[in-house]
């Protein structure tokens, strides 16, 4: 049999084997992986590692906020710094605003801005009213029109969510059938350290690691699996920051507890010492939980291995330095606390894991596949059309050069932002060439996907 496109010579890796062989794609879809097959179109991958491409289960994009504005990067210019990174589906956030619409409407609403994405995406939903409407009807009806899953904060002024509140929405996502993912930071205990800081003029970027310190996120994850377990609802533990986080949740798994857990580059490869830099320069590596020691680094990869953390996403949340959505919004005076949260990391999230996890031994090439893209897509029901190189599988594929060393520059990565974190980083393992839907989104750093290649992708039915 001839196929569209032959992908040859290259040694594929999956979240379970690592072979030399060829794969065969017809249309968005892969055909065959044997050996020997002929296309009309030939890849040569001689050299390369032939992925599946990336699933990041953690994307703010396009997002609309409470106070009007939206998240800079668009979903053209999130997805082809998806492409630029080797990652060819993102789960993004659709925000629950107090703005009168329906949950429903503002869920539609945001998978028709999603339709510009060069890439296909999935969605969580955000959930920060809790009234009758939402949980009666408004939940389950998105579960009904393809969520991935639902988004509650226990921090944040304008999103958290109390204890009640919290249980409710467990239950309607129980009784729904999908899962509730958590971003736990204690709201009181934070709220009262910022006061004190500022009560203090302790207000230079470094006090915004100081006023989150680790045993906030402890108490916090604890608290949701407890309430978790009450409910017997599953939940995710979002961005979890230090070793001493994962062993809350290694034991409620113990014990029972449906949880699971994630985690994001800039806790293996930034600390907090990067926000306590001269004037506003730390503001750049503000995100929240932030990032903690070298010793936690160490210890995150421990859980990793043992498979307690089994996703790694990039929590890509861009706000630029400079700009009147940017960091410096309020003068490069302005204290911590109203500095917006988030760092860009879409197109550096495979590179940074390949280059900390497998070059430095600290997980093997199975395990990096399974942790960015083949466990994500489980986790939000997108296996086996996503996260795997297998017959039926989408065509969503990443040829990776291991050998390739990169300096990191923001002018590689394609995303709105006008800064990475990780600027002069040199990293040894980056993307050549990146396939999604059967078609290449990008070659050697040029983007050829066009606004609307990608589709909008609910779970599969019985995942």
């Amino acid at each position: 049999m001839t196929y569209d496109i032959v992908i040859r010579n290259g040694t594929i890796v999956t979240a379970d084997a690592t072979f030399r062989g060829d794969v065969g794609i017809n249309g968005a879809q892969i055909a065959a992986v044997g050996q020997h097959l002929e296309g009309r179109e030939t890849i040569d991958a001689q050299g390369l590692l032939v992925m599946p491409g990336g699933v990041d289960g953690h994307c703010h994009i396009e997002q609309d906020e409470a106070d009007g504005s939206v998240h800079e990067d668009s979903f053209s210019t999130a997805s082809a710094s998806a492409l630029a990174g080797g990652t060819t589906t993102v789960v993004c956030f659709s925000a629950h605003l107090p703005n009168g619409r329906s949950l429903v409407d503002q869920f539609e609403t945001y998978v028709e801005k999603g339709r510009r994405s060069r890439i296909d995406y999935a969605i969580h939903q955000i959930i920060t009213n809790v009234d009758e409407q939402t949980i009666a009807e408004g939940i389950p009806e998105v579960v009904r029109r393809g969520v991935a899953g639902l988004k509650v904060f226990m921090t944040y002024d304008d999103f958290h969510l109390g204890d009640g509140d919290f249980l409710k929405v467990l239950e309607a996502a129980r009784n729904a059938g999908t899962i509730v993912s958590v971003h736990c930071e204690n709201y009181e205990a934070i709220s009262f350290m910022i006061r004190e800081c500022l009560a203090r003029n302790e207000t230079s970027p470094r006090y915004h690691a100081l006023s989150r310190p680790p045993c906030l996120e402890r108490e916090a994850t604890y608290r949701a699996m407890v309430l978790a377990g009450l409910i017997e609802q599953k939940i995710q533990i979002f961005h979890v920051s230090c070793p001493e986080v994962v062993e809350e949740i290694d034991r409620a798994r113990k014990r029972g507890v449906p949880v699971v857990a994630e985690t994001c580059p800039q806790y293996f490869v930034l600390t907090g010492a990067d926000m306590d830099r001269p004037g506003f320069e730390g503001a750049r590596y503000m995100c929240s939980p932030p990032p903690r020691t070298k010793a936690d680094s160490a210890g995150l990869w421990s859980y990793v291995r043992r498979g307690v953390i089994d996703v790694i996403s990039s929590d890509h949340c861009g706000y630029s330095y400079d700009g009147p959505l940017g960091k410096s919004r309020f003068g490069r005076d302005a204290p911590f606390s109203l500095v917006p949260n988030g760092i860009p990391g879409l197109a550096t999230r495979l590179p940074l894991i390949f280059d900390e996890g497998v070059n430095r031994g600290n997980i093997t090439l199975n395990q990096f596949v399974a942790l960015v893209s083949t466990n994500p897509a489980r986790r939000y029901g997108l296996h086996p059309r996503k996260g795997t190189i297998a017959p039926g599988a989408d065509a969503d594929i990443v040829l990776w050069d291991p050998e390739k060393t990169v300096t990191i520059t923001n002018s590689l990565l394609h995303h709105a932002i006008d800064y990475t974190p990780y600027e002069g980083r040199q990293v040894k393992g980056w993307p050549v060439m990146t396939l999604s839907g059967g078609r290449i989104g990008m070659r050697d750093n040029a983007i050829l996907a066009a606004e609307g290649d990608g589709s909008f992708v609910a779970p599969l039915k019985g995942n």
